[in-house]
């Protein structure tokens, strides 16, 4: 029903920056909530950043306050996460997810229902 589709991860170097995408297909007017969350290995995904549709309602963790971005262009129905900064630490799948449940717990997984593939970001000190 909605797929979707990240890019933009990479390798760089500690202090550097990155911009991940995250294109939505199919029937993305039953989104109402996207968010950026991440996996490291041998971790629980974690939430990264997350927004209404609108963009009337933003969160980040504080591990991202302050170095990330989220945005989004409705018009090209994608999202982004702009990463500045970046540390060794930050090394995780990034997973871009959507919502179309009416109340949502921005960091909490279950309350997303359309996840993407991830995209691999690395930070090397």
């Amino acid at each position: 029903q909605v797929q979707l589709v990240e890019s933009g991860g990479g390798s760089v170097q500690a202090g550097g920056s990155l911009r991940l995408s995250c294109a939505a297909f199919g029937y993305t007017y039953m989104i109402n909530y996207l968010g950026w969350f991440r996996q490291a290995p041998g971790k629980e995904r974690e939430g990264v950043a997350g927004v209404s549709i609108g963009g009337s309602g933003v969160s980040y963790a504080e591990s991202a306050k302050g170095r990330f971005t989220i945005s989004q262009n409705n018009a090209k129905n994608t999202l982004y996460l702009q990463m500045n900064s970046l540390k060794p630490e930050d090394t995780a799948v990034y997973y871009c997810a959507a919502s179309s449940y009416g109340a949502v717990r921005w960091a909490n997984t279950a309350d997303y229902n359309y996840w993407g593939q991830g995209t691999q970001v690395t930070v090397s000190s």
